[in-house]
């Protein structure tokens, strides 16, 4: 009897104890969803109205959380309306930017899906546009997320568009690069994209969780995880910043080896768009410091009467080539004195445009009147569309010396440079005017008229002069393509003999979330450099169409050196041996006979 009661005693009090730790379980529960701000994001999704349609969820959700955003770069990206796609983002927030590239993709099409984590899974309006990935490093999650990669493969397969976050959790403060950003991003998503064949888009958000989110998940990882609803209350009154970089192709990211030499790629690409704001404020601040320096208004247009006059007065010679209503002539200032003029103005105003320009009415100079001008002329319109600047090195150097090339303003030559080199022309000031640049045809007219040019004068076989780097360009680009170009194409020999009077930096610039050995790893070829430049200040398409041109003939550099009387462009003095150009190149602008006759003359077969 007395064992019995004290039994009932004793299972009473265990029961009476259960009850009390499920009380004080609950308890800190419901104290743990007020702190991590569970409770509160409950309470506005059971308050919100909530659309079926995701991107409609999407957008109503960020209303509700306060939160706006702005996209750049979409306008000069290429997110394809239909087949197979991968956008790539980084990953600061943990959640919200999630939201924010749903609202904006659903807008654009409708087979959209998310390779998202548990978080957003939870959203029951989202998992139509989900596939749950587990970012918990367990045998469980492992099995769970092979069966995800296989479901995101089918959708590409299917022609579908995929939003993935490389990095699998949200980016942190990393001790050894003492910054905050994604950890390693998982070799995982490199399979799928590599398999895949899509087309990749890459995303960048700007910003980061605060500092006590990166003390927290200092302390453990998991906190981070916990923190992610506060940190999704907490941009209330923010606007989220979007930028969007250039399509890469499938194409191009074979050609980059391996998935894991593609994931990295797409990691620098993705972390490059970082610096494009950076390019937006050089622009602006390049734009005001001209027009503060351009003082001088542009001195009033040659009368187009004037010019016909000169022009139809040219001797025949002075023809280089014609095709249509345009022709290229090649003159002295003394034989067309208003056509130099109206050059002179037409180059101010060109320059001006693209961050340049010497801040007086004419771009006229000392080096004009011994040099000859080879200009495009337009018979209907009786205008000229652009022109370029040509010295006879060896004729320069006898009559006056080295003072007399353009170029030993900006670098110092020795002479011994053209007791090196083969007769030699110096080529600059070149412009086509600002309403003709959308075609490629007035520069290639004007690059037969020298091709005409050298067939007459064969003696020369030597190109080089200086080319600029406009302050349109970011200082980050202007410093990627100098190094690049500088290490790629540099002249060991005969750069021993030039140096620049003003030196630029041609070290290789940093690109925040990125290793240095990456962004070289990446720059090794003047295609893919471009492509990033192309990325940072997206309005200029990458490397400058001159530097291009001068390139696609076998260019090389000599030195770099900043021009502060030219709106600090920088120039690059690049040289061209003709001899070692591409014989289907300069066909194409001496023509097959011409470049036939050019060979003969010099004694060499064709």
């Amino acid at each position: 009897m007395l064992i019995n009661q004290l039994k009932q005693t004793v299972d009473h009090d265990f029961s009476h104890l259960n009850r009390v730790k499920e009380l004080v379980k609950q308890m800190a529960s419901r104290q743990a969803e007020g702190i991590f701000g569970l409770a509160e994001c409950n309470r506005r999704y059971l308050e919100m109205d909530r659309p079926q349609d995701p991107g409609s969820f999407a957008e109503r959700a960020l209303r509700e959380l306060g939160v706006g955003w702005s996209v750049t770069g979409l306008e000069s990206s290429d997110v394809p309306r239909q087949g197979a796609t991968v956008v790539v983002s980084n990953h600061p927030f943990g959640g919200i930017e999630g939201l924010v590239l749903i609202a904006l993709l659903r807008r654009l099409r409708q087979d959209v899906k998310v390779l998202a984590n548990p978080f957003l899974w939870r959203i029951p309006e989202l998992r139509e546009v989900l596939i749950p990935i587990d970012p918990y490093n367990t045998k469980q999650s492992s099995r769970n997320n092979v069966s995800s990669l296989r479901e995101a493969f089918r959708w590409l397969a299917g022609g579908g568009l995929l939003v993935v976050f490389p990095a699998g959790e949200v980016s942190h403060f990393h001790l050894r690069s003492n910054t905050v950003t994604d950890p390693v991003w998982q070799r995982g998503v490199g399979c799928l994209i590599a398999h895949s064949r899509a087309d990749v888009v890459p995303v960048y958000f700007p910003g980061s969780n605060g500092p006590g989110f990166q003390m927290a998940g200092m302390l453990h990882p998991r906190l981070r995880t916990l923190l992610l609803a506060r940190q999704l209350l907490n941009k209330r009154g923010q606007l989220l910043e979007m930028r969007i970089g250039h399509r890469i192709t499938a194409h191009r990211l074979r050609q980059m080896g391996t998935p894991e030499a593609q994931l990295n790629y797409l990691r620098l690409r993705t972390y490059l768009l970082a610096s494009k704001e950076e390019g937006k404020k050089r622009t602006k601040d390049s734009s005001h410091k001209l027009a503060a320096a351009a003082e001088a208004p542009l001195a009033c247009p040659v009368p187009a009467f004037d010019l016909q006059m000169e022009v139809k007065s040219l001797p025949p010679e002075c023809l280089m080539h014609e095709s249509g209503s345009k022709q290229v002539f090649c003159i002295t200032a003394e034989q067309a004195p208003c056509v130099l003029r109206e050059i002179g103005r037409l180059r101010e105003l060109t320059f001006r445009q693209h961050g340049e320009g010497t801040g007086r009415s004419l771009d006229l100079d000392r080096f004009d009147s011994h040099y000859q001008h080879l200009f495009l002329w337009e018979t209907e319109r009786q205008e000229i569309l652009g022109a370029y600047r040509i010295g006879q090195v060896d004729r320069i150097l006898y009559e006056q010396g080295l003072g007399g090339l353009y170029s030993s303003t900006l670098f110092k030559i020795k002479p011994r440079l053209f007791e090196e080199l083969p007769a030699a022309l110096e080529m600059g000031r070149s412009f086509v005017r600002p309403e003709y640049q959308k075609s490629f045809t007035p520069l290639l007219m004007l690059w037969q008229g020298i091709g005409r040019y050298l067939v007459r004068n064969p003696q020369y076989r030597v190109l080089f002069g200086p080319v600029s780097i406009s302050r349109d360009y970011s200082d980050f680009s202007r410093q990627l393509m100098t190094r690049t170009l500088h290490e790629h194409l540099g002249l060991p020999g005969l750069s021993n003999y030039v140096a620049p009077r003003i030196p630029v930096n041609t070290r290789l610039p940093r690109v925040k979330g990125c290793r240095t050995e990456l962004t070289r790893t990446f720059t090794r070829n003047i295609e893919m450099m471009s492509a990033l430049v192309a990325d940072v200040d997206a309005d200029l398409n990458g490397v400058p169409v001159l530097i291009r041109q001068y390139l696609n003939l076998g260019g090389k550099i000599l030195a770099f050196n900043l021009d502060p009387d030219f709106s600090h462009v920088i120039d690059g003095l690049i040289m061209v041996d003709l001899d070692r150009s591409e014989p289907k190149a300069l066909a194409r602008y001496m023509g097959k006979d011409g470049l036939a006759e050019f060979h003969a003359s010099q004694g060499r077969a064709a």
